[in-house]
């Protein structure tokens, strides 16, 4: 029953990149829309979700919150070494920190994301029906923002409009690979909650420190700081309808 659910996933992520596609004209909009997702995915989806699942705590610090941070700062330290890559190579010192593999990389976190999203919706299905309804629901939601910012991260960071394609396909497919995956192996809550938290951390790196302040520099217009919004406000209304 998850894998067939797992396909409404598969077009929505297919819809969210052929939006971003679509609106490349107006560019600023797109990443101010794209940032703001990603903010929305990672305050009010994924960090909420990483604190309930992984509910310990190490030193007197939730350890989910204490992966948030190394995700956090993994994202940047990948970034850094990247950059440096490829400067000791000769590249333009100017357009260093737009190297092609963070975003590979980044898109790829999200592929990895997306696959997890599958897992969970075949464990929930494994426990009841209604349990898996809700977080199926959750799931094909948010794929649409999915499908959106794997696309644009993408490109954003320089690379061919191909390899933005392969990587949308991975992440459409990935939700249907992590539903059928729960056939045969069962994922521990702790360790969801875990790869959550880590996940997150990176995920608000790149939007904060990346497609934000780009988004914003050629265009400090008041419509991209309302598409921010727009998307803070879209997953806000997908967590309170699926919750």
């Amino acid at each position: 029953m998850a894998v067939y659910v797992a396909l409404g996933a598969f077009l929505m992520t297919l819809a969210g990149g052929w939006a971003a596609q679509r609106v490349t004209d107006r560019r600023h909009l797109v990443l101010g829309l794209a940032g703001g997702l990603m903010l929305g995915v990672v305050g009010l989806d994924l960090l909420p979700e990483a604190l309930h699942a992984a509910g310990g705590e190490v030193f007197g610090v939730p350890a989910a919150l204490l992966l948030f941070m190394a995700g956090f700062l993994l994202a940047h330290l990948v970034e850094r070494l990247l950059a440096a890559r490829q400067a000791a190579h000769g590249g333009d010192e100017q357009h260093n920190h737009r190297t092609p593999e963070v975003g590979l990389t980044a898109a790829a976190a999200m592929v990895g994301h997306s696959t997890m999203d599958g897992v969970a919706m075949g464990a929930a299905f494994q426990v009841g029906g209604g349990m898996g309804a809700t977080v199926a629901l959750a799931v094909i939601a948010h794929d649409f923002a999915d499908g959106f910012n794997t696309f644009t991260v993408t490109r954003l960071y320089g690379n061919a409009r191909r390899k933005a394609v392969a990587m949308l396909v991975a992440d459409a497919l990935a939700p249907v690979a992590g539903a059928a995956s729960t056939t045969f192996v069962t994922i521990p809550t702790w360790f969801l909650g875990g790869y959550l938290g880590l996940f997150g951390g990176a995920l608000l790196y790149l939007a904060a420190a990346e497609i934000l302040p780009e988004a914003h520099h050629e265009h400090p217009a008041r419509s991209t700081l309302l598409c921010t919004v727009a998307g803070v406000a879209f997953i806000w209304v997908v967590v309170g309808l699926s919750g």
